[in-house]
């Protein structure tokens, strides 16, 4: 089994190389154009200063899939609800990879503070995913039907949620503004 563990910025290739696949080849992103490496260090660097974890899953030097999580929106209430993304390389799919990685993006979302993460997932029909998000504890909460346009079709957004740590039993640590 690979071991999941912080990405580093010699990451950076891997990462973009997978997400391309699923942006060129895939529906859940709804991503059109594939991002640059640049792009991508961009978004692990926005991630990373929010104190939100980007992980890996390697094995034998090859990074065969990652997930991190960042606030669901950029708003500063937000700052206790994470979103999550995960992805893996077409090669890793089915090998308990994707649960190994969401398990631990939840244990390093809550040690994070992070108090909730929301699954917001490309296509109905992506059962993979929705089964992955539900054997990790998410429940759904709802579709947006019909709201991407991609391969010249209409994708539904599938939202999923998980109490992380105390959820919204205590107010969150520190400050009450930001």
């Amino acid at each position: 089994m690979p071991i999941i563990r912080p990405s580093r910025d010699e990451d950076i290739a891997a990462i973009t190389a997978i997400y391309t696949h699923h942006v060129l080849h895939g529906t859940a992103t709804f991503e059109l154009e594939p991002p640059s490496p640049a792009d991508m260090q961009a978004r692990r660097a926005e991630v990373l200063a929010r104190g939100l974890p980007w992980l890996v899953a390697e094995d034998q030097g090859q990074v065969l899939g990652y997930a991190y999580c960042n606030w669901f929106r950029p708003r500063p209430a937000y700052r206790f609800t994470a979103e999550d993304s995960i992805y893996l390389a077409p090669q890793a799919s089915g090998q308990g990879i994707g649960r190994a990685l969401l398990t631990e993006l939840v244990t390093a979302a809550e040690r994070a503070g992070m108090r909730k993460m929301i699954a917001v997932i490309g296509d109905s029909a992506n059962a993979a995913s929705i089964g992955l998000h539900r054997a990790c504890g998410f429940t759904p909460v709802g579709v947006l039907t019909s709201s991407g346009w991609k391969f010249g079709r209409w994708l539904d957004t599938v939202l999923m949620e998980k109490a992380l740590g105390r959820g919204n039993s205590t107010a969150p640590d520190g400050p009450s503004h930001p």
